[in-house]
Formats: structure tokens, C-alpha cells, sequence
């Protein structure tokens, strides 16, 4: 559970703005605030049900946007690429310890991106 949770969390962070404002309000309930389908129920006045929907629908939404897109595979490919530069830079000692040379500062300043 807590491994869709993660995957559910991230595709929302890229493609969450583009549900409908009630798939976000009941996505951030859920997996955000940790709400039970009752609870959020309760909260907007619909059935326990249609919360269950609204949540499968966005998760078949959110899915289908990654499969078109792949922004959260390009994303992690990218941190994946950087971490192995930075690695290799420290390794052939062209990074400085301390951080203050200009290899250092640009490879931080691109890691502050993501």
C-alpha cells in the first residue's frame, strides 16, 4: 500500500492540476491527509462509493497521463543521472569538499531544480 501511496503521490505532483478540482480535493484527502473514503465522504457530501470512484477514475487518469507524457520516468531518470555524475565527479576529485568551486555550485544549483 505505502508503495502505490508514493507512486499516487508523485503522479499527482505532475499531472494532479489537470483532474477535475473535485479528483483533486478528494486525492489530497486521501493520500495526502490520510483520510479514510468515509471520512472524505462525510467532508463533501457524497457517498463513500463515489469517493471510491473519483478516486479510480483519477488514478486511471493520472496513469494515462504518465503513459503519454512520462514526465515522472524522465524525472527519475535525470536524479538517477545526476546522483551517478556527482558520484563520478567525487570520485576523480573534480568537486570541491567544501562546495565552493563552480562545479560544485552548478551541480547544486541544478539538484535544487528537482
Amino acid at each position: 500500500m505505502l508503495k502505490k501511496t508514493i507512486k499516487m503521490t508523485l503522479l499527482f505532483d505532475f499531472y494532479g492540476s489537470l483532474l477535475t478540482e473535485k479528483q483533486q480535493q478528494i486525492n489530497k484527502s486521501y493520500f495526502y491527509n490520510d483520510l479514510s473514503l468515509a471520512e472524505i465522504a462525510d467532508n463533501i457530501g457524497i457517498s463513500r462509493q463515489g469517493v471510491y470512484d473519483h478516486l479510480k477514475r483519477s488514478e486511471k487518469s493520472l496513469k494515462e497521463y504518465e503513459a503519454k507524457l512520462g514526465l515522472v520516468k524522465k524525472y527519475r531518470e535525470l536524479r538517477k543521472n545526476i546522483k551517478e555524475l556527482e558520484s563520478l565527479l567525487l570520485k576523480r576529485d573534480l568537486l570541491a569538499s567544501d562546495g565552493n568551486d563552480e562545479v560544485s555550485k552548478k551541480l547544486e544549483s541544478i539538484k535544487s531544480i528537482l
